[in-house]
């Protein structure tokens, strides 16, 4: 019986290493601890979390003048998910750029990309 299981387990075995070939360099990709990563908002946010982000880190204490003031070097482009994703990188880069300082509700994302580029 103990041959019978692992006969039956065998093809199981090799459709997840077929799975996990295709992605071999694929879409998934681990960020090493030397490499810089920012916090963006997802472009399908509702404008609604949008600004709950906004507001929930002014309310945690973090200056957000570079996206309210015209003279800023962040306020341009003047759009809300520009706005946002300003503000939510702040958190993150404050709290340490842990995987859950970007969450937001599901409506944050975190790139390897300079957003700033």
């Amino acid at each position: 019986m103990a041959k019978e299981k692992t006969t039956s387990s065998l093809p199981f075995f090799f459709l997840f290493m077929l799975i996990l070939s295709f992605n071999t360099g694929g879409f998934v990709k681990l960020v090493n601890g030397d490499q810089k990563t920012w916090c963006v908002a997802k472009p399908s946010s509702e404008d609604w979390a949008l600004r709950n982000n906004i507001d929930y880190v002014r309310n945690q204490g973090i200056d957000t003048g570079i996206i309210e003031n015209e003279g800023c070097p962040c306020y341009k482009p003047n759009t809300l998910i520009n706005h946002a994703s300003v503000a939510m990188n702040l958190y993150y880069q404050k709290y340490g750029r842990n995987i859950w300082n970007c969450d937001f509700t599901s409506s944050g994302l975190i790139t390897t990309t300079d957003p700033s580029m």
